[in-house]
């Protein structure tokens, strides 16, 4: 599959994240970044939705982050308890969509 510049067309190496040509950015989803937003869902979520948000935006299992989070505040000292807090209050919700609005909330 090759890697097109979205303004003036050219080719480009798959590694690139700008055109050489006209210096216009390659999208996300072609280089790994996640494309998704991160929020904090409103479904799926057992305290605040850190997790279930973190695993839906990056395409990580859910149960093994949560594992990891509670293994990581275990034996961290409550570092990662302080880190998830933080989560907490830096990551929005998930907005809430009118039944039937257009466009949909992506």
């Amino acid at each position: 599959m090759a890697v097109y510049c979205n303004q003036c067309g050219t080719v480009l190496p798959h590694s690139a994240r700008f055109c050489s040509k006209c210096g216009g950015g390659v999208p996300a989803s072609v280089y790994g970044m996640p494309t998704k937003r991160l929020v904090r869902p409103l479904m799926g979520r057992q305290i605040a939705g850190v997790c279930i948000g973190l695993s839906q935006t990056y395409g990580w299992d859910v149960a093994v982050v949560r594992i990891l989070t509670v293994l990581g505040t275990l034996f961290s000292g409550g570092m990662i308890a302080v880190a998830y807090l933080a989560c907490w209050i830096g990551i929005p919700e998930e907005p809430i969509g009118a039944p039937g609005a257009y466009p949909p909330n992506v």
